[in-house]
């Protein structure tokens, strides 16, 4: 059993021991979007933590997950033997000693163990145990080729491969790209197997490996609102009649202004490849190579063209068109072919804001979108205590800390930097759509409509409020209606804040108050509680609790009547109940619960009306 927050498919580094741990995390300053998963009572400060270690590394493996782990080699042996099945499906699993020295790729070789390994080694000053024959002998791995390279045929790969040990080597008939990564294959041109390079779409004859380069540049533009079915159905026929392979397209391009295009993005999505932008003065400047230049899409965004400058901006000067503009009713495409596409060197990505809540503080009781967001991230921005308990998942990320304060300074930055193309999460405590940076951002958004916070892609991913894990702390005094409140009046106008305080009470609602008294702002809390207690019985019970699953928590349950302004600060949520609110004492322990309903019930005891104060 583990309480696993994942669910991105970065490397997970699974560390059993303390110092497995410590490797762990020097492995994960240098590998983005790795996480830690440590076994529970042993090893702290990690991203997932899990009781059973068979079960977790079983599941992850399962998942597709890829795995190193800093333990003995036959760990991961036992745990993952009994799901052994398609060796062309595994994901690779790395052991490595938990001195860093030894670093054995155990499954995966050929589907990126290998490599992993070797990037490992390197990070440890350890040594990588190759033992693929074909890597071992001629440092090539023919049905793993790089990022962006596809195998069009992978079931030949095989035979290939046996034919080189054996001293058979291959012919090489490259069409497209650029494939320095096979300079050292020996080559005969007599060979009985052909490899062949190309960025066409034919089918391999018998006797052929068939790899595709990343050498196409796709460039799309359409009308605001394009049906993505229509974009994807020109691409499709585009390249069909171009004989042109979608396994070749490195990237989708386009103009910025597209940047939130739904059609742009299924293009991509469709494709499995990444989209990038070019701002307009890129593509104007490839006005001179264009086949179709056009006025009127210079008066409507300020270059002569979008498809095909899109596509010849991102395959630079050595590129040219080999398919010119194509058209639908609303949409546009054209092809260019380069040497080799890497898009992580063109234009700029789409930038990303996700609004994260770490939750009341430990890793445990952060939720799996949270991590995923962080993983996924370039920048952190947020109050520097809130990013620092993010822990490990921080390792690798650029902080931007801000002080106490200056929220908008805070989320105006985070929107600043998406708006580059950065991957941002703006990072509160607790649920960031609770009193926090959330409402913030979508405030700024909907006072200073700048065009190109509009065009980021923003999500917000909740997290345990502490009203929520104060409750379950004490028991279940959420039970029934409830509602939160803030006490702070740096916002909202106190008079305000009490109206809300007054209509609370005599509702019967059961009350949370959120940033309940600070050094200066003391006198509010106390209207508060009489406000309440005005209104409900003495003996109300009520939920003190101040550094909630942070070092030195505290929780206690009292009485309304015996409330005290001493225990109260900032690091404390209050949970009063409501007028059927209850208090159990047990042998150890004491819990506060509130009652689902009110509606009288024969076999309960519940009883109808709330118990009101007595007045004289």
């Amino acid at each position: 059993m583990s309480t696993d927050r994942d669910t991105g498919r970065g490397i997970v580094l699974v560390a059993l021991t303390k110092d497995g741990a410590a490797l762990a995390r020097k492995v994960q300053g240098a590998i983005p979007k790795s996480r830690i998963h440590g076994l529970a009572g042993r090893v702290e400060d990690c991203d997932t933590a899990f009781t059973d270690t068979t079960a977790h590394l079983a599941d992850l493996f399962a998942a597709g997950q890829a795995i190193i782990g800093i333990c003995a080699a036959g760990i991961l042996i036992r745990a993952l033997a009994p799901g052994l099945d398609d060796k062309q499906n595994e994901p690779p699993v790395v052991a490595v000693s938990p001195d860093g020295i030894h670093v054995v790729p155990l499954l995966g070789g050929h589907h990126g163990a290998n490599a992993l390994a070797a990037r490992v080694a390197q990070i440890t000053s350890g040594s990588a145990a190759i033992t693929t024959a074909g890597e071992t002998l001629h440092g090539v791995a023919l049905d793993d080729p790089p990022a962006g390279w596809v195998l069009a045929n992978p079931s030949s790969a095989k035979p290939v491969m046996a034919a080189l040990l054996a001293g058979d080597h291959p012919t090489m008939v490259i069409e497209a790209g650029n494939p320095t990564w096979l300079a050292d294959l020996p080559i005969d041109r007599d060979g009985s197997w052909m490899i062949r390079i190309t960025d066409r779409d034919i089918t391999p004859s018998a006797d052929e490996l068939l790899l595709h380069p990343p050498t196409l540049a796709l460039g799309v533009g359409c009308e605001r609102d394009c049906d993505p079915h229509e974009l994807i159905m020109l691409v499709d026929e585009t390249l069909a009649a171009a004989r042109l392979s979608p396994a070749s397209v490195a990237v989708v391009t386009s103009i910025d202004v597209k940047m939130d295009e739904a059609a742009v993005h299924a293009v991509a999505a469709h494709l499995e490849v990444p989209a990038r932008y070019f701002d307009a003065s890129r593509l104007e400047a490839e006005t001179p190579r264009l086949e179709n230049p056009s006025e009127i899409v210079f008066r409507e965004v300020g270059a002569h063209g979008v498809a095909e400058a899109a596509a010849l901006a991102a395959t630079g000067s050595v590129g040219a068109l080999v398919v010119a503009k194509h058209k639908s009713a609303r949409a546009t495409c054209a092809v260019a072919r380069g040497t080799g596409i890497d898009p992580a060197n063109i234009g700029v990505a789409r930038g990303t804001l996700s609004i994260i809540g770490t939750g009341p503080g430990d890793a445990a009781h952060r939720i799996p979108a949270t991590d995923s967001a962080v993983a996924g991230a370039t920048d952190l921005v947020g109050y520097g205590p809130y990013l620092d308990l993010l822990g490990a998942a921080a390792t690798g990320k650029e902080r931007h800390d801000f002080g106490l304060g200056a929220e908008e300074d805070r989320c105006r930055h985070a929107l600043e930097l998406a708006a580059t193309g950065r991957q941002v999460a703006l990072v509160s405590s607790g649920d960031p759509g609770i009193f926090a940076m959330a409402s913030l951002v979508f405030e700024l958004l909907d006072r200073d409509p700048d065009p190109a916070w509009q065009r980021i892609a923003i999500t917000v991913h909740p997290g345990v409020s502490a009203m929520q894990l104060a409750a379950a702390r004490a028991g279940a005094p959420l039970g029934h209606d409830f509602c939160a409140i803030s006490l702070s009046d740096l916002l909202t106008p106190w008079p305000a804040i009490e109206a809300r305080l007054r209509a609370a009470a005599q509702a019967d609602f059961v009350v949370a108050l959120y940033n309940p008294a600070s050094r200066r702002r003391r006198q509010q809390f106390e209207t508060a509680r009489d406000i309440l207690l005005a209104e409900r019985p003495d003996d109300t019970p009520v939920v003190v609790a101040r550094n909630l699953a942070r070092p030195g928590e505290q929780v206690s349950i009292v009485p309304l009547a015996e409330l005290s302004l001493d225990a109260i600060d900032m690091l404390t949520i209050v949970i009063i109940g409501n007028s059927q609110s209850k208090t159990i004492d047990g042998a150890a322990s004491r819990w506060a619960y509130t009652p689902r309903g009110y509606a009288a019930k024969e076999q309960s005891g519940i009883q109808g009306e709330p118990r009101r104060k007595t007045r004289g």
